[in-house]
């Protein structure tokens, strides 16, 4: 049985075909809008100038001095490339001109991007045109309240600073905060690494059974998201949904969180796996979207096994490795970002991860990386998975293991 999975999504869009034994019982499951088609570059204008909850962007940016464009990294499948031309030509029509408008990438707690990315996450000639910034988890933050929960503010000065805050991202679901998106883009995106911690260390243990992928209500991480990002003083945001090959199929455009509330409610059907997967003894989890945080597809493989017992396979083809993490990841031969080592692979899982760029640190957010085994191809993966998985072995395949998520 052959199958064809999507593979680098900021590398020239591949496939790649996996062949299984024809006497296994294998089931493919992809999530539900793997097909969706694509808006139009017409259809993503129409959303801005149609906006949930907020006059129109041409409307809030009339009299601004200085405008910032918040966007997600490397490790979001968001096209910003696609919807910054749309919305800059609505800021100079507006009367904001080059040198007014900055961007900021909204890395969190993840290693800085090159000009390279840049040049691929929004284009050639906004780089060249307008200054774009890494935000620094270290540096230049500005305190702007505490919540609540007692998490203590602090935003990118940059950010914090412009009179017009517009934020690029996108939903999708995420393994602690139910989905991305909406206010993350600030927290953690463009808070100071001391405002991450106490909302990922001390805030999640006040309510870690309200928390996982693809829990949105009531989730007290997102909740704290949303506290924090109200201080920030957004005042339009674009959140888009993606297809199984990375395309934009939905653009919710507007205020904030009435923005983000309604890209949740279509990713959840969108990113959904019907039927999911249940007790099955190997899943293929091929990490498309997000290759370079591919632990999330080890996740979501074990959940399809039995009793969290048998083999995941996690296809990562990512040329730049697992990007770098200043908090879950590891800084020496047993240390590590505050948060390190996050989670470890149970004894009862068998990991091969398959790559044609192998690394000795591609398993270093976990506490126990040597427990898995790190191939260049599947036939190499095929030669470790046969003397363990004969005739009749149960298996599903999973082409967008870091997207899609089991309702």
């Amino acid at each position: 049985m052959k199958f064809s999975l999507p593979q680098r999504p900021w590398h020239d869009l591949g496939w790649m075909e996996i062949d299984l034994p024809d006497d296994w019982d294998v089931q493919y499951c992809p999530m539900n809008g793997y097909d969706n088609p694509p808006l139009t570059v017409e259809e993503m204008a129409a959303c801005i100038e149609r906006p949930i909850g907020t006059p129109p962007l041409r409307e809030l940016a009339r009299g601004k001095q200085r405008a910032v464009i918040v966007f997600d990294d490397m490790t979001r499948p968001t096209r910003s490339y696609e919807l910054v031309p749309l919305v800059l030509k609505v800021l100079h029509g507006a009367g904001l001109t080059e040198d007014q408008i900055t961007f900021v990438c909204a890395l969190g707690t993840h290693g800085a991007l090159t000009m390279f990315d840049f040049r691929k996450k929004l284009g050639s000639d906004i780089v060249q045109k307008y200054r774009v910034f890494n935000h620094n988890i270290y540096e230049n933050c500005v305190e702007v309240g505490t919540t609540r929960r007692g998490t203590r503010v602090l935003f990118n000065r940059e950010v914090i600073q412009a009179d017009l805050k517009i934020a690029i991202g996108c939903v999708t679901p995420h393994v602690q905060a139910g989905f991305s998106g909406g206010g993350k883009l600030f927290l953690p995106g463009v808070a100071h690494v001391d405002s991450i911690s106490h909302y990922h260390l001390e805030l999640e243990n006040m309510g870690k059974e309200t928390t996982g992928m693809g829990r949105h209500e009531n989730n007290i991480l997102r909740q704290e998201i949303n506290e924090a990002a109200a201080m920030a003083n957004v005042d339009f945001l674009l959140n888009v949904v993606v297809n199984g090959r990375g395309e934009t199929i939905g653009l919710y455009a507007g205020e904030l969180f009435q923005a983000h509330d309604t890209a949740v409610a279509a990713a959840q059907g969108i990113y959904r796996t019907d039927p999911s997967p249940q007790n099955v003894d190997l899943v293929v989890a091929n990490a498309f979207s997000k290759p370079n945080e591919m632990g999330i597809a080890i996740l979501l493989g074990a959940m399809a096994l039995k009793q969290f017992s048998g083999t995941v396979v996690v296809i990562a083809d990512s040329p730049e490795g697992q990007v770098p993490h200043y908090l879950l990841g590891r800084f020496g031969t047993d240390y590590g970002g505050r948060q390190y080592p996050y989670i470890a692979i149970p004894e009862s899982l068998k990991v091969i991860l398959m790559t044609a760029y192998p690394d000795r640190t591609l398993l270093d957010w976990f506490a126990n990386p040597e427990v898995g085994t790190i191939v260049r191809d599947w036939d190499a993966v095929m030669e470790l998975v046969r003397p363990h998985h004969g005739r009749g072995t149960r298996a599903a395949v999973l082409p967008n293991a870091t997207m899609q998520y089991f309702g």
